[in-house]
Order: structure tokens, then C-alpha cells, then sequence
């Protein structure tokens, strides 16, 4: 079975990914493993006119208000089928401040019919982000969201993209100090930037049995509309 990465790229372009990439975005639920990595955000940073609906996402696990040097890090990513039956990789980001601690979660699947993967932010799915993604010249992968929904109950429409946030994200490995890199910029198209971090980390693959993918890096509700 492909990972939804792979699916998403396909075949040659999945083949321009460094193998360390591949290794962390190229596994699929039946395989019954995970990656999981460890590592320190040189900078953290947002925009004080957007601490609102950043203190809003926070609650959900979307982005937060919170900026920072040399803070630790870690990043975990689990591939399982959902309810749905669903071919899934989940994606849980956690960010240790001086004070307190922030995630920002991310729960994909592929969409056969929008024919991309597509992005539930934070752990409740309400907000559903299309997503572009590449094989980098430095072969990592690249990740550019698109169109955004929200769904909740019967109720379900795309936002303006006035109203978005573009999130352009790379990740890939530095052979020169054999570690993971990592760089992530969500911009509104009117504003400007909104929040940012960028950072390095180590990550290593373990054993997850079926049926045992931790309670904490699964959504607490599911949505099936993509």
C-alpha cells in the first residue's frame, strides 16, 4: 500500500525525495510503523495583530500566539486507517515554551476525488486545507495549502481567501550535519505573515502495533467531508 505522500507526488517525483524524507513520509498504515523526532526550534514567531484568532486556533491545536528562540521540540507522525476507512497519517507538532506548551496538529488523508491530500487542522477537523505538494531541488518535500473549508454539523463552506492563511512548508534532511530541517511560513494574502518557525531535529522509525497509535495523536471528532 502507498502512503498518501506518495500517492499524492507520485512515482518519479516521490523519487526525487532524499531517502531520509522518504523514510519519514513513505510509510502507509500496514506497515505498523511511525517516526517520531526530537529536536530545537531556533525561532518561533507570529504577528501581535493576529494573537486573536491564534489564541481561537490554540484551543483546537491550530497555530498559537507564542514566539520563541531555542525551543524544544518534538514531531510525531502516525499512518492508520480512521472510521472512515480512510488511509490516514497524522502529523502532531509540540512546542515546549518557557511557560507552556503548544500543538499544532494535522490529521491527512488522500482525496481520490479532489486528487491531493488533503489537511484537517487542529484535533476536532473543522478546517480542511488542500494541499500542493513537491519534491524540493534539495530533495525534501514542499508543502503549499490551498483552498480552505469549514465543516460543523450540516453546516460547510469554503472561506475567502482574504479570510486564509497560505502556509508554505519544507522539510528535508541536511546531510552535513546529518539532521532534519524543517521550515514553516503561514502568510495571509492581504496582511502578511502570521506565524513562522523554522528548526532541525533527529528522527528515528519504531514499531506501533495494530490498534495502538496513542489516543493523543488521533482527532477527537472526525469529519467526512473533504
Amino acid at each position: 500500500m502507498k502512503s498518501i505522500f506518495e500517492r499524492a507526488l507520485g512515482e518519479k517525483e516521490f523519487a526525487k525525495l532524499h531517502p531520509k524524507i522518504r523514510e519519514r513520509f513513505g510509510f502507509s498504515s500496514g506497515e505498523g510503523v511511525a517516526s517520531i523526532g526530537r529536536g530545537v526550534m531556533e525561532e518561533v514567531r507570529y504577528a501581535k495583530w493576529a494573537a486573536l484568532p491564534l489564541a481561537v486556533g490554540a484551543s483546537r491545536h491550530i497555530m498559537f500566539p507564542e514566539c520563541g528562540r531555542q525551543v524544544p521540540f518534538s514531531i510525531e507522525n502516525y499512518a492508520y486507517r480512521d472510521a472512515f476507512g480512510r488511509e490516514t497519517l497524522t502529523i502532531n507538532r509540540t512546542f515546549r515554551f518557557e511557560r507552556s506548551i503548544r500543538r499544532f496538529d494535522a490529521t491527512m488523508v488522500y482525496s481520490g476525488n479532489r486528487e491531493r491530500i488533503v489537511d484537517y487542522l487542529g484535533n476536532k477537523q473543522h478546517l480542511a486545507v488542500d494541499l500542493d505538494v513537491w519534491a524540493a531541488p534539495n530533495g525534501g518535500i514542499q508543502i503549499r495549502s490551498g483552498e480552505q473549508r469549514f465543516y460543523e454539523g450540516p453546516l460547510g463552506f469554503r472561506f475567502p481567501a482574504p479570510l486564509t492563511g497560505c502556509a508554505d512548508v519544507c522539510e528535508w534532511y541536511d546531510d552535513d550535519d546529518a539532521c532534519y530541517r524543517i521550515s514553516v511560513s503561514v502568510r495571509n494574502p492581504l496582511l502578511g505573515k502570521i506565524f513562522a518557525y523554522k528548526g532541525s531535529f533527529q528522527a528515528h522509525t519504531i514499531r506501533v502495533g495494530a490498534g495502538s497509535i496513542p489516543l493523543q495523536a488521533t482527532p477527537l471528532r472526525l469529519e467526512r467531508r473533504e
